[in-house]
């Protein structure tokens, strides 16, 4: 039988008008540019042009359309500095900033699976390919697979 270590599956849902938590994660910030656009901004405030310049490839109407989501979805927040002509800074809210675990597991896994065939993170003290692990800050320890309440999301 083969393995299903590592592995996650859904469980039905029993409302299928009800989103799930993924799904509405990927309405905010599942499409091509915007994890990029907020990758650059978990580094500091940014001006657009300082945006256009360091997301490659993007074009200048799909950064402000991002740009604009984005503030909709309160990831980021606009500060004006100029009326004219009008322009801002663009700085992550601490919703925006949230995204950075997740960002770092995605980057990991695009690391080891992207056809660049590179690695993720490893401990610099030994060496050792770093893991995601579920951690309870209260208690201060991790948390078991069995541990959680997660309805939605469950790994095999």
């Amino acid at each position: 039988m083969p393995s299903t270590a590592g592995k996650t599956a859904h469980k039905p849902r029993k409302n299928r008008r009800e989103p799930s938590p993924l799904a509405e994660a990927l309405a905010s910030v599942g499409d091509r540019w915007t994890l990029l656009v907020v990758e650059v901004l978990l580094a500091g405030p940014r001006r657009f042009n300082d945006l256009l310049a360091e997301i490659e490839g993007i074009a200048p109407n799909v950064l402000t359309q991002r740009l604009r989501h984005l503030e909709h979805q309160q990831i980021l927040v606009a500060q004006p500095y100029s009326e004219r002509p009008p322009r801002s800074l663009y700085e992550l809210t601490p919703a925006g900033r949230d995204l950075a675990g997740a960002m770092r597991l995605l980057s990991d896994w695009g690391a080891r699976h992207g056809a660049s065939g590179g690695e993720g993170p490893r401990h610099g003290a030994c060496g050792t390919p770093l893991e995601a692990r579920w951690y309870c800050p209260t208690c201060e320890e991790p948390v078991a697979e069995g541990d959680r309440d997660d309805e939605d999301l469950h790994f095999l």
